[in-house]
């Protein structure tokens, strides 16, 4: 594996959420009624910088709001937490309240992040409201049918709400864990071998260090590894190939390295067809589902023909297949990929 930086657009658009993706949401239940939109919590007077733990800027504000929309958003959030978690069961927000909403400048989407208590015990959670860019909704969804993960969001007009995954910032894991002696280097370096490679079938791009987390789950006599992305923006939308491997990047030259020590080519070969596989099984299973997807995706204009020409030629190099050429969508490059995924795994 290889790393040199690469650049990405600095700033994709934010794409609207189509009368045909609203339909889709409807269909797998990912549409909601929300008494709290994303324009509501924009209306804050000011805001001020919240430092990290060493006093560095975090890029998130505390958002500061007139006293009589207080009430009324904390009631509103408390609701929406309660559409996320259990279908909109108020049971289990009646011992909850709102500690915090914070506000990011940094990123597409400009999220609110919003964290609830339960007074009963101060055990709290986080989720996440945000503008609702098609772009990532279709991320998620890819995220929910080709990775091995669950993705817990809703849609209602240009409002997303979104469930916090859980896990260490990869960028924090390579500070001060990576090489922790009770953690088997071989694990990491298998998974990030599995991510590298999904990313890829799946074109979800930027996965830079800071935007997915690193979970650990310990085991009957080991400690297994997962990592997670937790930023859909740049689902499918640049034209360079190496925006969707995540070996490419700096910010991952820590998990680079560590492949390289622990694995020859040949694990790394077997930990790629192995991913390969399970995507296999999970396209047999929601199969239904993914063709649906296809068919909305597939009418939207999601990125540039630029962007398309680019990656398309870039895909047909990398897998010395002429097949990418035909494609004239992003979304076709995905359905080669994984028609290619399943011709080599019944091989």
């Amino acid at each position: 594996m290889e790393n040199n930086d690469v650049k990405i657009s600095k700033k994709k658009p934010i794409f609207p959420v189509s009368p045909a993706l609203q339909k889709y949401l409807r269909t797998y239940q990912r549409e909601a009624k929300l008494p709290i939109s994303y324009q509501d919590l924009m209306q804050f007077n000011e805001a001020f910088p919240l430092m990290d733990k060493f006093g560095k800027d975090s890029l998130w504000e505390g958002p500061i709001y007139a006293q009589d929309l207080i009430e009324p958003l904390h009631n509103g959030l408390k609701e929406v937490y309660a559409n996320l978690k259990a279908s909109g069961n108020l049971r289990i927000v009646e011992h909850k309240y709102i500690d915090k909403i914070e506000y990011c400048t940094f990123g597409n989407t400009h999220p609110f992040r919003i964290r609830i208590v339960n007074r009963l015990n101060d055990v709290y959670d986080y989720f996440y409201i945000k503008k609702a860019d098609a772009s990532r909704i279709y991320g998620l969804e890819m995220e929910e049918i080709l990775s091995p993960n669950q993705v817990n969001y809703l849609v209602d007009g240009d409002t997303l709400v979104e469930e916090h995954i859980a896990g260490i910032p990869g960028d924090v894991f390579t500070k001060g864990q990576l090489y922790a002696p009770e953690f088997n280097p071989t694990r990491i370096a298998k998974e990030f071998v599995k991510f590298n490679e999904r990313c890829l079938i799946m074109l979800l791009g930027d996965m830079r260090a800071y935007n997915f987390v690193v979970q650990i789950t310990p085991d009957f006599d080991d400690i297994q590894f997962r990592i997670r992305a937790i930023d859909f923006d740049q689902q499918f939308y640049e034209g360079n190939l190496k925006v969707y491997l995540p070996q490419f990047f700096k910010e991952n030259l820590p998990y680079v390295k560590m492949s390289m020590e622990q694995l020859t080519d040949k694990t790394v070969l077997q930990y790629q067809q192995e991913e390969r596989s399970s995507i296999v099984h999970r396209v047999r299973s929601e199969r239904h589902r993914l063709t649906d997807l296809r068919d909305v995706s597939n009418k939207e204009a999601l990125t540039t023909p630029e962007n398309i020409a680019q990656l398309k030629q870039g895909m047909s190099d990398y897998f010395k297949d002429t097949n990418y050429l035909r494609c004239s969508t992003m979304t076709d490059i995905i359905e080669l990929n994984i028609k290619n995924i399943i011709r080599q795994v019944k091989l």
